[in-house]
């Protein structure tokens, strides 16, 4: 898995022609987790031994969230966390397709000849056992598999894909993993650290006069991971990481009713990172959100959570070659 010329498009109307006649792997692949990952390395696999382009085509918002509005799917990965994991892996391309009404209405026959065949001019489609499309989601894995036949590009369908104890991997199962806190049984599922993206964005400016100041991030739209501290490494938009300790939550002792936020204490740094896209990674969860009685008490916890979190990332060792390549130093 190597970092790639890449290329993330929003569409199928105007794909390139190096990308024609390529392996593509299809799906929402929320998470990229190593469920989806069993899929993404079968086309990545067989792009390699044909010496083809290997490209991804997912669809954007969630087609769950589109149908139902009022329940959206809480996302363990949005679009540009999901690209990023992709080019990772060593794609090509990201195709964002995006799901509109229109989109919703057409049969499978229409998404197989005009995105498939016309668009893609697709040599082979890589996707899981279960994959449903096309309008009341009439295209299933058998019927694909009949229209590659007919139109002569291949199919190949990827099982199920079960973790070391037997149990199925899903993004349902992680997210409740996140949702308890248990980042580090999420990773192995996952099989890099969870990590989440956004702008760092001014905040009270307490944590600066305690002493710890912090790049504080939004955490709308992501996942419900327990509020708490946590011991997280933060990756700056040059790739430049940083060990650090990171506080979720609406900081009970200060500011009981503010809006949730991420504020990450980097280590052994300075500097200004107003306006910056920066990612953190999990490593390990450390203890919920307390109520301290007075500021006093509140910074000797933070020196201890910021002991126990430089112990936990020393110790920390890659997952995957993934893994090593999001969230660890380069070697």
């Amino acid at each position: 898995m190597t970092e790639t010329s890449f290329q993330r498009l929003s569409g199928t109307d105007s794909v390139p022609e190096s990308l024609h006649d390529c392996v593509v792997a299809i799906g929402n692949f929320d998470g990229v987790h190593r469920g989806h990952q069993a899929v993404l390395e079968r086309a990545l696999e067989l792009a390699r031994k044909r010496g083809l382009p290997a490209v991804v085509l997912t669809f954007e918002p969630h087609p769950r969230s589109f149908f139902r509005p009022d329940e959206p799917v809480e996302r363990l990965t949005d679009a540009g966390e999901k690209a990023q994991v992709l080019k990772f892996l060593g794609f090509s391309a990201v195709i964002e397709q995006p799901f509109t009404a229109a989109f919703s209405e057409q049969s499978a026959e229409d998404f197989v000849q005009h995105i498939l065949i016309d668009r893609l001019h697709a040599n082979c489609v890589v996707t899981g056992y279960d994959f449903h499309f096309g309008k009341g989601r009439y295209g299933t894995p058998q019927f694909l598999q009949a229209a590659g036949n007919q139109a002569g590009f291949g199919v190949s369908l990827v099982e199920a894909f079960d973790d070391e104890g037997g149990n199925l991997v899903s993004s349902t199962r992680i997210r409740a993993l996140l949702c308890a806190g248990d980042v580090a049984q999420a990773a192995g599922l996952l099989g890099y650290r969870y990590r989440v993206s956004g702008e760092v964005i001014h905040g009270r400016k307490l944590g600066r006069t305690l002493g710890f100041p912090t790049a504080n991030m939004s955490v709308d739209g992501h996942v419900s991971l327990k509020h708490g501290i946590y011991a997280v490494r933060f990756r700056r938009a040059d790739g430049t990481l940083y060990d650090g300790v990171a506080s979720l939550g609406r900081r009970p002792t200060v500011d009981s009713d503010g809006t949730p936020l991420l504020e990450t204490f980097l280590f052994d740094f300075s500097g200004d990172l107003y306006g910056e896209t920066g990612t953190v990674s999990f490593f390990g969860f450390l203890r919920g959100e307390v109520k301290f009685d007075g500021l006093d008490p509140l910074i000797e916890q933070m020196k201890r959570d910021e002991q126990e979190a430089r112990a936990i990332l020393a110790a920390a060792q890659p997952l995957s070659q993934l893994d090593r390549l999001l969230s660890f130093p380069a070697q």
